[in-house]
């Protein structure tokens, strides 16, 4: 049986790292709040029915996570935010969901999130990279050893970790960049002394999945030792003109899955998203604004409506593991679940139906 998964930042409370780049308090509910429309019809601010909340609080959190299990979503994949032994954002998954008896008892895994917080929020400038080189997060065959190690002894034992096939699922954001800074031979390395850490300890093998391989990279996960691809947000054209159509988008995304497993050799989960606009996050340049993130693209026409078609057409995927849903609660570029004013439940009625949808089908 097809199982939904959700993403979920955790990044919605305050951290030393950001108190010290921004003012203390700092949260991106701020960016949230302060955007306006920036073009005609541009649906903005994106506001919370529920209000906005700390998400270090295991009430405010299993009051979300129950809305979403309600209406057909089975698990949750948190963001892991891990460099070198160090962690941010933790508190959202140790204290919001693991602080709750709900999320004791719910299915949950974990993506390492192999990046840093952006140190500016809004980005102000356009002159520099997308992603800066002090937010990558740079790793040796030992470092992920002792990443799964500790990932391992913390949640992989735990009741209610996530499991495909018997094996903890772990997924790694940017698989592009990890390949490329270890090499095939060494993110191999890494990947077998990880799998013989979690087989020694009793946790059984692992089940690693890539989230958005680049097109270079794609044909070497197999060997590398990825067990199956996915991605995070597969939606705009980051290339394409600045607004973009959802269904039409969501269509073409959708063509794209069976490449994706063919060229990879491995199978392919589906991960769709109810929109996206990441607006909040960059500076108001005017009609001068700049075609790069997070700027551009702005994904427009998005509803309920297209999301459950989009959603119902990768629950008809041929594979039965796992869909996701980019995302709970990603307020800052656009795609949540979460209550909104514009929707109401929308989005969550929109993964009712189209679970529904899929029962009566088969």
């Amino acid at each position: 049986m097809v199982r939904v998964a959700a993403y979920v930042y955790p990044g919605w409370h305050p951290i030393p790292e950001r108190d010290a780049s921004f003012y203390p308090g700092f949260t991106e509910w701020d960016l949230v709040r302060d955007c306006g429309p920036r073009f005609e019809g541009h649906a903005q601010p994106k506001v919370p029915a529920l209000g906005p909340y700390d998400d270090r609080d295991p009430d405010a959190v299993a009051a979300r996570v129950g809305l979403a299990l309600d209406h057909g979503v089975d698990a949750f994949v948190y963001g892991f935010f891990w460099c070198r032994t160090k962690r941010v954002f933790q508190d959202g998954l140790d204290l919001g969901f693991l602080g709750s008896p709900l999320g004791r008892a719910t299915p949950f895994a974990l993506m390492w999130a192999n990046r840093m917080p952006r140190r500016v929020l809004p980005v102000r400038r356009d002159d520099l990279p997308i992603i800066s080189e002090d937010r990558l997060v740079e790793t040796d065959v030992d470092d992920f050893e002792a990443l799964i190690a500790y990932v391992g002894e913390r949640y992989f034992t735990r009741d209610n970790y996530l499991r495909v096939g018997g094996r903890p699922y772990f997924s790694i954001f940017d698989s592009t960049f990890f390949i490329h800074e270890l090499g095939v031979d060494d993110a191999r390395r890494a990947i077998e002394r990880a799998r013989a850490w979690a087989k020694e300890r009793g946790l059984g093998d692992l089940h690693l999945a890539a989230i958005d391989p680049a097109a270079h990279v794609l044909p070497h996960v197999r060997e590398v030792g990825f067990d199956s691809i996915t991605h995070y947000v597969l939606l705009p054209d980051w290339k394409g003109p600045f607004l973009q159509d959802y269904a039409e988008r969501a269509a073409i995304s959708a063509a794209r899955w069976d490449d994706f497993a063919r060229i990879g050799g491995l199978p392919y989960m589906p991960s769709v998203a109810p929109g996206w606009d990441a607006s909040p996050r960059g500076a108001d340049f005017g009609p001068k604004r700049p075609d790069k993130y997070p700027w551009s693209p702005v994904v427009i026409g998005e509803h309920p409506d297209r999301f459950e078609a989009a959603l119902a057409r990768a629950l008809d995927y041929p594979q039965d593991e796992l869909v996701f849903i980019a995302s709970l609660n990603e307020w800052s570029e656009g795609h949540y679940l979460e209550p909104d004013e514009r929707f109401g439940t929308g989005w969550l009625e929109a993964v009712k139906r189209a679970r529904v949808r899929r029962r009566v089908r088969r």
